[in-house]
């Protein structure tokens, strides 16, 4: 199975946008699913009400974090570098997409639908494996 085919297997099981990007690479990034899953809970429909980040881009951004981080509270080394994975998958999302933003991305005010939620889901599991090598 695909990471997209894991990533949407998990979504029709229920999980949010975000928890089935992110839980798609819970043994990649050696995070247990359930972390995972509880940690991206809030992040899904545009972080709970479509106004804000999509949920699959939110879940690639924490997998930039997991993959990238020093981890290193006492001596924080690495937030340049995943800012600058954070820019790099926010980037390749808006420029496929046409927004970051689930409202938008669902044409809840124009009634033009610019991505729906698995085709989100699958970019940003492509963005993830091109972008952060997993």
């Amino acid at each position: 199975m695909t990471k997209k085919e894991k990533a949407i297997a998990l979504h029709d099981k229920g999980f949010n946008c975000a928890q089935a990007v992110a839980c798609a690479f819970a043994e990649e990034i050696g995070v247990p699913e359930e972390v995972l899953f509880a940690a991206c809970e809030g992040f899904g429909l545009g972080m709970g009400g479509m106004e804000a980040t999509c949920g699959a881009v939110s879940g690639a951004v924490m997998l930039a974090g997991f993959k990238n981080s020093c981890a290193d509270p006492a001596h924080p080394g690495t937030k340049a570098s995943t800012y600058k994975l954070t820019r790099e998958i926010t980037k390749d999302f808006e420029e496929k997409n046409g927004s970051l933003t689930c409202k938008e991305l669902k044409g809840v005010e124009t009634g033009k639908v610019l991505r729906n939620c698995p085709n989100c889901i699958m970019d940003a599991v492509e963005i993830v494996e091109r972008v952060l090598g997993l």
